[in-house]
């Protein structure tokens, strides 16, 4: 039977998956933005089984360095691993003004990123 978790148990779920990585709280952060509201007790129980692994080892499985395997090869563990390596799905913006936006950010990222050539002076210039 397949249930979602009640508040107190998710609240407790949620405490339990801090990390001490950015990079696994980043994934961790977005399984629960994705699927908090449809999380049910066996993947409940596959969740706190990664939460038991180092921070490296939990990281090699997330970006897929590593497979589970020992008594990480079971079906609750996999099926939650597969959720948190999953990305989001990017769509293209549907309006034309929401695509000019989303052009103009891109534009404005790649302007940030791009090398400029220096023109100020520093002390170590001869004058």
């Amino acid at each position: 039977m397949r249930t979602a978790l009640d508040p107190r148990e998710l609240s407790r779920l949620k405490w339990r998956c801090r990390r001490g990585l950015l990079e696994n709280d980043l994934f961790v952060e977005r399984f629960f933005d994705r699927h908090e509201a449809t999380l049910t007790p066996e993947q409940a129980r596959g969740l706190q089984t990664l939460m038991e692994l180092s921070d490296n080892d939990l990281l090699d499985l997330l970006l897929a360095r590593k497979e589970p395997e020992g008594e990480l090869e079971r079906e609750d563990v996999v099926q939650v691993l597969h959720l948190m390596r999953t990305a989001p799905i990017r769509r293209p913006p549907s309006s034309p003004h929401a695509r000019r936006a989303a052009e103009e950010q891109a534009g404005d990222r790649l302007a940030r990123n791009s090398v400029r050539p220096e023109t100020s002076r520093t002390p170590y210039d001869s004058v």
